[in-house]
Order: C-alpha cells, then structure tokens, then sequence
C-alpha cells in the first residue's frame, strides 16, 4: 500500500499547481531529451501543470500519462488540464505500473525525496516501464527546506529537529538530490547526464507566493509527525510565528540546490 504524502492537506493541489515556473520545466526537460512524437510518463504528476507543459513539448504526435496515488489531485488535473493527448491514472509507484505501457520519456520531479528508504527500489521500478533507449529524467532538492542565513538560533534548532524527526518517522530524504546520479549508474543507464542548480533563492522583499509556500510547508509538515515545539511555551503557534517574521524579512538570504539527472536505459 502507498503511504500517506507528506503535504496532504485540503489545499495541496492548489500549492503544487502555482509554484510551478513553466519556463523552468521547460527547459529542464528539453535539457534531458524531451522532444516531439514522444510517449511520456510523468509520475508523480500531481495537479497535472507540469504534465500539460510535457504535453506541450511532445507536439507534434506525442502524448502524456500522468501518474499520481491522490484521487483528489487526479481529479484537479483532469478538471484543469486534461484534453486530448493528455491521460491522468491513479497508480501506486511502487507497485506494478504494467498496465501502463511503456514510455520513450518518463519524468520524476519531487517525488523520491518523500522515500528516504525506498527511493532506489522506486527508480528500479520506473525503470520497467522504460523503452529500450529510452530516457528517465530523475528532479530533486539536495536541501530541502532551504539553506538559509541569520536563522534565530532557536528556529534553527527547532528546523534540525523537525528534519531529523522527518526523516526517521516520515521516511523523508533531505539529501535525495545527490543519490540521483547513483541511481541511474548502478541501473546501468547509459548517456547519464546532471545538471546542477539554483530551485529557489530568496533575498530581499519575498513574493506573495513564495511566502504562502514556505509557510503552508511548516504549517503541515511538523504536525504530520506530531512534533513537540519544546523551545516554544505558546507551541505551534509561536514558532509558526517566528518562522513568519524571519522568512518575510528582507535581510533573510535562502537557496535551495536541485539537481536533475537523466540517462537512457540500455537498448
């Protein structure tokens, strides 16, 4: 059985959807080979935004099946962005994805980081649904949250805490990023490629968006492993206060590495 995502709240569909940056997408996977006519998988697709950018990149003749566990935002998807061309399937990752066919394409943004323990055994399993020559497009943070300057020395402590609890309660990887290129490698891709990036870097006056990100983060995150603000006598509420009052100060500096990775898989 899949586990339960670590965001799931009422509004995730909502988050996922608008702090996707097109143009970004776009290049990254032109980047990793993406091109038209192509079959293409986008697992872990969420609320479809980026498949429909896929979808976009594969025309003339190409199609796109996006692949996610939450019928809640298989249903957004479908309401928002499904057209012609455009397949959304409610499908467990780490089970058997058979029925799908295989695909010249299959992309991966933002889903091993939730699978600290199984993250390989997932690619592995991606794997099989690849064309011989195919390409597998491998997107995550090697930081997650970001790293950040003039943290107060008690929200840092409490931002450890709650990672190392993440970790060891939720499964979450903070460093899945650097695994990536092992992955392939030990699978035995060939043409394996990375590209190593700026996600995020905010400094300075913060965009509505990115506040509303960051905080539904650590509105959702803590709770979900039950976390005791010890350092904190009105709880929750007063780190969350805190956390607010750091991340919209513009003297604040933040950056969050990505790192994607693709390969072929031997033909």
């Amino acid at each position: 059985m899949e586990k339960k995502y670590l965001m799931e709240n009422g509004a995730e569909s909502f988050r996922l959807d608008v702090k996707v940056e097109k143009e970004n997408i776009r290049r990254q996977a032109k980047w990793a080979g993406l091109q038209p006519g192509m079959r293409v998988g986008d697992f872990g697709c969420g609320p479809g935004n980026i498949t429909s950018i896929l979808h976009e990149l594969v025309q003339p003749g190409g199609s796109v099946v996006g692949v996610d566990g939450s019928t809640d935002r298989l249903e957004y998807a479908r309401t928002k962005y499904g057209r012609d061309g455009i397949f959304f399937e409610a499908g467990d990752l780490a089970g058997s994805l058979h029925d799908l066919g295989e695909f010249d394409f299959i992309w991966v943004r933002f889903v091993l980081e939730y699978h600290l323990s199984g993250s390989f055994d997932l690619v592995r399993n991606f794997t099989r649904c690849l064309q011989p020559g195919g390409i597998l497009c491998l997107s995550d943070l090697d930081h997650n949250p970001f790293v950040c300057h003039g943290t107060p020395p008690r929200l840092e402590r409490t931002f450890s805490r709650i990672m190392a609890e993440l970790q060891e309660k939720h499964d979450f990887d903070p460093f899945i990023g650097r695994k990536l290129y092992s992955f392939l490698y030990d699978l035995g891709f060939d043409d394996i490629d990375v590209n190593v990036e700026i996600y995020k870097t905010v400094f300075g006056e913060i965009s509505d968006g990115d506040v509303y990100n960051i905080l539904k983060k650590i509105e959702v995150a803590p709770k979900r492993i039950n976390f005791a603000f010890d350092e904190y006598e009105g709880g929750f509420e007063e780190f969350y206060a805190e956390a607010k009052t750091f991340f919209t100060d513009p003297r604040r500096f933040t950056y969050a590495p990505l790192v994607i990775c693709r390969g072929k898989k031997k033909g």
